[in-house]
């Protein structure tokens, strides 16, 4: 677990180990998610980072709307 200290500007810094492990980089945008008394910190990606994402899914068990009941 690690911890991180709130600046006096508002600001907090992501641990090294946290940044190396999720690869974290400058000017990396992030979604702010209040839940209750947390914080959710959920890194942001342009549809050129996720391209291909999905490349190789196995679609022959598909469910479409008209397969729910």
């Amino acid at each position: 677990m690690y911890a991180a200290t709130l600046s006096s500007k508002f600001q907090i810094c992501i641990p090294k180990e946290i940044r190396d492990q999720m690869n974290i980089k400058v000017g990396q945008k992030f979604i702010l998610i209040p839940e209750g008394d947390t914080i959710h910190l959920v890194p942001q990606y342009s549809i050129e980072d996720v391209k291909g994402i999905l490349q190789g899914s196995n679609t022959t068990h598909y469910r479409d709307r008209k397969d729910r009941e």
